[in-house]
C-alpha cells in the first residue's frame, strides 16, 4: 500500500525494466488548485451519490453497476513468457498495478501470484515473482530485464526459492523456511503469494507471502540492491520467520507453529512505513526498514466488523481525497431467505451457503489507525486487489476474477479467470467519500 493523494501521486508498486532499474523515483508533487479572485466563485462540482444501503449490515451489493464490465475495464496485455503462449494469456491472481513517476515520466509496474507449467493453480509450488512494466497503463507490458542479473533465468523472474544458491555470508536471499521442500503428500511443496513491489526512499522494496504449502507461512520483505528488477535480498527481520507471531488458522495440512499473519501489504505516507497484515493488524517499520517495530501486540485496525465476522484476507490501505481507505477480500456466499428468495452475503461458511463472488469490500476513516465507517461493496468480483492512480490521478482498482470457487470457476467462464484486470473507479466526492467501481453511462471512455 502507499499513499495516493487525490490527482497528486502516482500510486503504488511500481518497477522497470532494463535502463530503469537504475532509475530513481521524483517525489510527485501535491496538485495545488489555482487560487481564485476575490469575487470568483469557484463552480459546484457534481459527484456520482452513495448505493443506497441494504437492509442488514453484511449483505452484499450484487448490483450489476458493481461489476468489472466492457465499458469500465480491461485486460492488461502483460508480454506473454514462453508458458502463456498456449493459454494467450497470463495466468495471474492477486493481480497488483500501480504507477510511479520516475524522473518525470510515469511508470505503471504489475505483478501478482503465478504458477508453473502443469499445475492447475499456484499450488503446491510456484516458482516464485515476475514483474512486468510499462509506460502506459495500456502497454505495451514488458518483463523486466533480469538478464544482466541471472542470464539462464526465465526474463521478468525477481525473487524464487530457486535463488537459494546465491546466499552468502551477511547476505541471505531465500531464507531457510522459504525453500522447497518435500512429503508424500504432495511432493515438491513451497510457494509465493501476493507480491507487491515499492519504491520508498530512494530503494525498491518487494512485499509477499510463502503460501500454504511452505514451511513457514506469512509474509516478508526484500529490498533491491540495484534497480526495479533486482537484485534482492531478504532483509534481516525475515531470515528466521515470517513477520508477526504465530497464529491459528490455515489448513489442517499446515504443519502446527507454521502459520504466520499472510497478505502482508506496505503503506508509506512521508517518511514513515507501515507494514499492514492479514487478520487487520499493522506495524509500523523501523528507520532502517530492516525489520518491524514489535510491540507486546500488533495494534489492530479500529473497524465496524460484520456480525459475525467471515474470513477476510488482502488488507490493503490505500489515500485518496485525503482519506484513508481500508480494502480487504470477502466471499460473498449465497442463502436462501424464509420467504425463498436468494440471500447476497459476507456469511462464514455454514450449510446452505454456496460461494459466489470474491468481493472487494472497503471501509473509510480520517486516520491510518482509524476507526473506519461500515464497509461497503466496492467491487463485485474484485476481491484481493489494490487500488492506485494512473498518471493522471485518476483512481482505478485491479481484479482478477478468482478461478477456485465461486462464479469464475464455473466451466463456462474459467477460461476468463486468473487475469490481469483493472477497472475504474469512482469517487463519490467529499461528502461521500467513497469509492466504486465505476458505474453505467459515467465517464465511459477509459483512456489511460
Amino acid at each position: 500500500m502507499t499513499s495516493s493523494e487525490n490527482g497528486s501521486h502516482l500510486a503504488r508498486r511500481s518497477l522497470l525494466a532494463g535502463a530503469v532499474g537504475s532509475m530513481t523515483v521524483a517525489a510527485a508533487q501535491p496538485a495545488t488548485a489555482a487560487q481564485a479572485g476575490p469575487k470568483e466563485v469557484a463552480p459546484m462540482r457534481r459527484y456520482p451519490s452513495n448505493r443506497p444501503g441494504l437492509s442488514s449490515y453484511g449483505l452484499a451489493d450484487t448490483g450489476s453497476d458493481l461489476w468489472p464490465r466492457e465499458d469500465n475495464s480491461f485486460i492488461l496485455p502483460l508480454e506473454l513468457r514462453p508458458r502463456d503462449k498456449e493459454r494467450g494469456r497470463v495466468w495471474i491472481r492477486d493481480t497488483y498495478v500501480n504507477c510511479f513517476l520516475v524522473n518525470g515520466f510515469p511508470l505503471y509496474v504489475a505483478t501478482g501470484t503465478t504458477r508453473v507449467p502443469g499445475l492447475e493453480a499456484a499450488a503446491p509450488w510456484n516458482d516464485g515473482i515476475f514483474v512486468w512494466v510499462s509506460r502506459s497503463l495500456r502497454g505495451p507490458w514488458r518483463l523486466a530485464d533480469t538478464t544482466g542479473i541471472r542470464p539462464g533465468t526465465e526474463r521478468g523472474k525477481v525473487w524464487s526459492p530457486e535463488f537459494s544458491g546465491e546466499n552468502r555470508p551477511g547476505r541471505t536471499v531465500v531464507a531457510p523456511w522459504q525453500e522447497y521442500w518435500y512429503d508424500e503428500r504432495f511432493g515438491k511443496r513451497g510457494q509465493t503469494w501476493a507480491p507487491e513491489v515499492h519504491h520508498f526512499r530512494g530503494r525498491w522494496y518487494i512485499v509477499a507471502c510463502m503460501g500454504d504449502h511452505s514451511r513457514k507461512v506469512g509474509s516478508f520483505m526484500l529490498v533491491s540492491e540495484g534497480g526495479v528488477e533486482g537484485p534482492y535480498r531478504l532483509v534481516e527481520g525475515n531470515l528466521d520467520k515470517p513477520f508477526g507471531d504465530t497464529v491459528a488458522g490455515g489448513p489442517a495440512f499446515v504443519e502446527p507453529g507454521a502459520y504466520h499473519h499472510i497478505d502482508g501489504s506496505l503503506y508509506t505516507e512521508g517518511g514513515d512505513a507501515w507494514l499492514v497484515l492479514h487478520n487487520d493488524l499493522y506495524a509500523r517499520f523501523r528507520n532502517d526498514m530492516e525489520d518491524i517495530v514489535p510491540p507486546a501486540n500488533l495494534p489492530e485496525f479500529q473497524q465496524t466488523p460484520y456480525s459475525p465476522e467471515p474470513y477476510l484476507e488482502g488488507a490493503y490501505v490505500f489515500k485518496y481525497g485525503g482519506k484513508y481507505y481500508l480494502l480487504q477480500a470477502a466471499w460473498n456466499r449465497t442463502s436462501i431467505n424464509p420467504d425463498g428468495s436468494t440471500r447476497y452475503a459476507y456469511d462464514p461458511p455454514g450449510p446452505g451457503r454456496v460461494q459466489y463472488q470474491y468481493d472487494a469490500i472497503v471501509a473509510v476513516s480520517d486516520t491510518f489507525e482509524g476507526p473506519y465507517s461500515p464497509r461497503w461493496t466496492a467491487g463485485v468480483g474484485a476481491g484481493h486487489n489494490n487500488f492506485f492512480t494512473d498518471r493522471s490521478g485518476r483512481p482505478w482498482a485491479t481484479f482478477f476474477r478468482n478461478p477456485n470457487f465461486g462464479y469464475w470457476s464455473d466451466p463456462s467462464r474459467i477460461a476468463d479467470a486468473a487475469v490481469p484486470g483493472v477497472v475504474r473507479l469512482e469517487w463519490t466526492g467529499p461528502d461521500g467519500n467513497r469509492l466504486y467501481v465505476q458505474r453505467r453511462g459515467r465517464n465511459r471512455t477509459i483512456k489511460d
